[in-house]
């Protein structure tokens, strides 16, 4: 038994457990050490990224400010080719077709907020750029088009939002029926948080009772009184 061994037996069998373990061992430690340094080095690389990505960002928003469309364009386009994956990019893209915006030119807005919606990996923006895209459809009188951005994705909690757009929309079509139905049901949406709930009450209040069938005439009786 290990309690009666000498000494010198006991450090015999420590050197014959090194001889075979004692390699498995250090490349153990080897390797722990050399994925601890690798994911430092990877976590140093994207802190770098991300503030590389700031910084070009905080460039655009100045440039937005000053209304330097064609350096703005050209720092979007740069945020892009660098940092394709980045919030800051989509970011960008949202805050550039403000300025095409702002600028009246709405046919650059519709591309950059197209672009931004088919480039980013968040749901939830583009279910917010949906929204955008479909306000200015409607502000540009495609209404087909408005449509269709709001057809084209399951809204999630986004579709109480979704309904009341689409209100909005008929009601600048003239179509104040479907228009009350459509905010109705955004009104009953399960998902309320997205909503103004009180603004969306005034615009029910504001289309009145829904419109009576008028009964049909009474038939003109016969000339035998039957």
């Amino acid at each position: 038994m290990d309690e009666f061994l000498s000494e010198k037996e006991q450090l015999e069998q420590m050197r014959a457990w090194w001889r075979e373990h004692g390699w498995y061992l250090i490349g153990g430690v080897v390797l722990g050490g050399l994925l601890l340094f690798g994911w430092n080095r990877y976590q140093a690389y994207e802190e770098q990224r991300v503030l590389a990505a700031s910084t070009l960002y905080a460039e655009l928003r100045a440039a937005v400010l000053d209304r330097a469309d064609v350096q703005a364009t050209e720092l979007v386009a740069e945020l892009r080719a660098d940092f394709p994956s980045s919030p800051y990019t989509d970011q960008a893209g949202l805050l550039i077709a403000s300025l095409y915006l702002d600028m009246q030119d709405t046919d650059r807005a519709v591309e950059e907020l197209r672009r931004v919606l088919a480039d980013t990996d968040d749901d939830e923006l583009a279910m917010i750029v949906r929204v955008r895209l479909a306000r200015l459809f409607q502000h540009l009188q495609r209404y087909d088009d408005a449509f269709a951005v709001l057809d084209d994705a399951d809204p999630g909690r986004f579709s109480g939002r979704y309904d009341e757009l689409r209100g909005d929309v008929y009601l600048a079509q003239g179509d104040t029926e479907r228009a009350r139905s459509a905010y109705q049901q955004a009104f009953n949406a399960q998902h309320t948080d997205v909503l103004d709930r009180n603004l969306l009450q005034m615009k029910i209040d504001d289309l009145g009772a829904p419109a009576l069938e008028t009964p049909a005439a009474d038939a003109p009786a016969s000339e035998d009184g039957s």
